[in-house]
């Protein structure tokens, strides 16, 4: 039983419920078993407990195998894996890894680099040589395997899967495809082959496909969420899919004969150990062995985090497993015999060589091959240099792998005199006022170190307000017994959270009697009475933006304006305004107002997502817009110079349209307009941006956007979304998109033709222009502001699906800002969307910016979309 804290401030309260309440037979205490095996005690705070009697029975046959402290002897009976080589050559995360047959005891990798690489061992230096680098797909690589040999490619073939929805096939000795299978909707991001050339494919897209040779021959459909993870089993015609749903299943002939359930969130991996039984791998941090027939025979924990891939070793049932905890683990007779640490926080993928010797991959972007023979051990300089780039690592601790840190409680460097108790065991020092984790490694009896903790100096519930748990910041972590003796529950809470919803959810998650919700939510209420977020300065601050953005037409760079829009500032153009004055206190913006970060704990108001209203550019000078204009026009050929009527005809356009006059623009001027942007490619950009500015007004939006012209006007603006094109025209032409929004004629045509923009206006996210990215998040959150008002999931899934590929290569925090509030919106009042968003894997995605320190409001709507999934 956890000890007894009582809550700070609040005093304590303990809570009995009456027996015979609870269902019989329920699951075992997962949480605390999972919290033995874990080389940390999680502490909470504050630690109000409510006890019940509910019964917790479990048969001892079913019980979990830990890694825990007997696998200390288990560590010492065996040798012991050492780094072998580290291996450059992909410029990004290594996503993927497989076993190769020629050359032998080769093996092939794949990145979000966009390629794949056969590496062959070198016999001079125990290293691997890079073969050859095959390219062939337009996005990411996220898996790889190898088709065995047959009559016609005697040496196998090679199979990679990507974010492009596509799956190239090559052969060993040929860095382009032999051909490239297309048929998946989104992200193939598993593959397995098996006999007679048969290609098993999991996608994003929900559905597995079985492929022979370049023909798609069945689809697998059942699961509601993405497919991460597939194998086809030693026995014909058996084949395994994993998903994001939870479960995985078992097919036979392209029917589902048996579901799977037992994970508690996102299968990751399968591996298979014989015709009857297979291992799991999963975001819920454990691994399960199955037998064919449905039972799970062991559950193991370990990791800390999600664990993304699992291999076994040959001839054996022993297997290697690694996670987002920023280790390979190796397992050995159902026990955790050693943890090695890495310098990376994702380690993605493994794969066991015939030799028994581990490769893994991670997010460094480093391939790293570990193993048991004397013989094949890299120098001792080799392992000096890996042992400095760990020592050297940033570890943060809201991962939660460390636990929660206090500094002012951790001893010196005289702790590191005592030696550990188990392989892997980590322990935490203070040395001159930093705090460094380290780690007993049994073989050379003595703590190596894995990294410095950032951001961890003192603190903890009382100084941060935050607790860590399972690697999430929360305000408050609960306990709640089951009896005296039974089992304990963790019950997570911040104070933006609904203390009913959390009470309901935590007794499903825990298959608890409903009937004890009153006393649960109650319970919450009283032992967190009068907490609130904390006020914001008095200021009117832009979220998107900040306070001081340019407002068009005024004489000062900075506004706060009451009712400032959010993105773009106060003065956001208002179709039929004559003025840029702000509405009426009494209507001040959600999205914006002082009360937001105000209200009471039950009442807090999320200021950033639903987004109701378009996103427009509005910034301008019409000045320099009109003397490039001229300047390019006396350089233009004859065809397409424009007369000096024409220009001032433009003039009093752009006038009337940045509502400096009360005029209403003429067909002529529209007429000149179109002339205009019909110039070159290479002197069109100020007339595209007279475009981009005029089609806001009312006029100009239901002429470029009525069913007579729409057609020319579309076709005009995906022209320069072209990604050789000009960038400049790229950014005017989704800026001019994203402003046709803000009329119903606009609306409409953006949406009749979403499927055309959005597959066009995605491929523009490849360069690195900021501008262009936070226009294409923009044109994103403006379909998600359309969609959120429409039952469209086709349409929801498009957008879901670009925000989870523009997620991959954005960097600049504004455009991340406005996916997210895109994302949010997507996903707000809807279920289906919730889950979609889920099985693309998104929450993962998006989980590092609820860290970032500025600006504030990524990290605020962040956490409040990671608290819709």
């Amino acid at each position: 039983m956890a000890t007894n804290l009582a809550p700070a401030r609040r005093g304590y309260r303990r809570l009995r419920l009456p027996e015979g309440l609870a269902r019989e037979e329920r699951q075992h205490n997962r949480l605390r078993e999972r919290g033995a095996c874990r080389d940390k005690k999680t502490r909470v705070g504050p630690a109000a407990r409510l006890v019940t009697t509910l019964p917790a029975r479990l048969p001892a046959a079913r019980r979990p195998v830990l890694c825990q402290a007997g696998a200390a002897a288990m560590a010492g009976e065996g040798s012991t894996f050492r780094l072998r080589c580290s291996l450059l050559g992909h410029g990004q995360d290594v996503r993927g890894l497989t076993r190769g047959l020629f050359p032998e005891g080769g093996f092939v990798s794949v990145s979000r680099d966009r390629t794949a690489r056969l590496w062959a061992p070198d016999g001079l230096n125990r290293g691997f040589t890079e073969m050859h680098c095959m390219s062939g797909h337009s996005n990411f690589v996220s898996c790889v395997c190898i088709i065995p040999p047959s009559d016609l490619y005697p040496r196998g073939l090679i199979a990679t899967g990507g974010n492009d929805h596509n799956i190239c096939i090559f052969t060993v000795d040929n860095p382009a495809p032999l051909y490239i299978l297309k048929g998946h909707k989104n992200t193939v991001c598993s593959l397995s082959s098996g006999k007679f050339g048969t290609l098993l494919s999991g996608s994003w897209d929900t559905t597995a496909k079985v492929w022979l040779n370049d023909r798609c021959m069945m689809t697998l459909q059942g699961h509601t969420a993405a497919i991460w993870a597939v194998k086809i089993l030693p026995e014909q015609g058996l084949m395994l899919t994993g998903s994001a749903d939870k479960t995985i299943k078992l097919w036979k002939a392209g029917r589902c004969e048996r579901t799977f359930t037992g994970h508690e969130d996102c299968v990751r991996g399968l591996a298979i150990l014989s015709e009857m039984e297979f291992l799991s791998c999963a975001n819920d941090a454990s691994v399960r062995r199955w037998q064919i027939s449905g039972e799970c025979l062991q559950v193991y924990y370990g990791h800390t985090n999600y664990i993304y891939s699992i291999s076994v070793f040959p001839r054996c049932k022993d297997f290697v497993t690694t996670g987002e905890d920023r280790s390979l683990r190796i397992w050995k007779k159902g026990e955790c015999a050693q943890t090695i640490r890495l310098p990376a926080q994702s380690v993605w993928c493994c794969c066991v060589l015939d030799n028994g010797d581990i490769v893994v991959g991670a997010s460094d972007g480093i391939i790293r091959v570990f193993t048991e023979s004397l013989e094949r051990t890299a120098s001792a300089e080799e392992i000096q240099a890996f042992e400095n780039e760990l020592a050297q690592a940033s570890i943060d601790p809201k991962t939660g792998d460390l636990g929660d840190i206090n500094a002012d409680d951790l001893p010196g460097r005289e702790h590191l005199k005592d030696p550990g108790t188990r392989d892997g065991q980590t322990r935490l020092i203070k040395d001159n006022g930093k705090v460094e984790a380290y780690q007993w490694s049994v073989s050379e009896g003595r703590w190596i170190k894995i990294g410095d903790v950032v951001g961890s100096s003192g603190a903890t519930q009382q100084t941060s307000g935050k607790v860590l748990f399972e690697g999430k910041e929360y305000d408050y972590v609960f306990t709640i017994d089951v009896n005296e003796n039974g089992p304990s529950y963790k019950l997570p809470y911040n104070i933006t959270d609904d203390p009913w919803l959390t009470a309901y959810n935590f007794l499903q998650k825990n298959d608890l009697n409903p009937m004890f919700l009153d006393q649960v939510a109650k319970f919450i209420m009283d032992n967190t009475k009068g907490q609130t977020l904390l006020s914001t300065s008095n200021q009117f601050s832009d979220p998107f933006t900040g306070a001081g953005r340019y407002v068009p037409g005024s004489s000062s760079g900075s506004s706060t304006v009451p009712g400032a829009d959010p993105f773009t500032g106060a003065g956001r153009y208002v179709p039929g305004s004559a003025s840029n004055a702000a509405p009426p206190m009494g209507g001040v913006d959600p999205f914006t107002g002082m009360s937001a970060y105000q209200s009471t704990a039950a009442k807090v108001e999320n200021i950033y997502f639903p987004k109701k209203d378009a996103v427009t550019f509005d910034q301008a000078n019409p000045t320099q817009i009109l003397g490039k204009l001229k300047e390019l026009n006396g350089s233009a050929a004859e065809e397409h110079k424009l007369t000096e009527d024409d220009l001032i005809i433009l003039e009093k356009l752009l006038s009337a349209t940045c509502n400096t006059s009360a005029e209403t623009p003429t067909a002529q001027q529209l007429q000149t307009l179109w002339r205009a942007v019909n110039w070159p490619e290479d002197i069109v950009f100020p007339a595209l941006d007279i475009l981009r500015l005029s089609v806001r007004h009312p006029t100009v939006n239901e002429n470029f956007c009525s069913e007579k012209e729409h057609v020319q006007f579309i076709i005009l603006l995906l022209k320069f979304l072209n990604p050789k094109g000009k960038q400049a025209n790229q950014l005017l032409a989704l800026r001019a998109l994203c402003n046709c929004f803000v009329s119903h004629a606009g609306q409409k045509l953006m949406m009749e033709q979403r499927d055309e923009i959005m597959t066009q206006a995605i491929e523009t996210k490849s360069g690195n222009n900021k501008n262009i990215h936070i226009a294409l998040a923009t044109l994103t959150l403006n379909y998600a502001v359309c969609l959120h008002k429409v039952n469209n999931i086709e349409g929801k899934a498009q957008c879901l699906s670009v925000i989870s590929t523009v997620m991959e290569v954005v960097q600049d925090l504004e455009a991340i800002f406005r996916l997210l509030v895109a994302l949010g919106t997507l996903i707000s009042d809807d279920t289906n969307a919730v889950q979609l968003a889920k099985s693309l894997g998104v929450d993962s995605q998006i989980k590092k910016y609820a860290s970032v320190s500025e600006p504030a409001k990524v990290k605020e709507c962040c956490r409040f979309v990671l608290n819709l999934l």
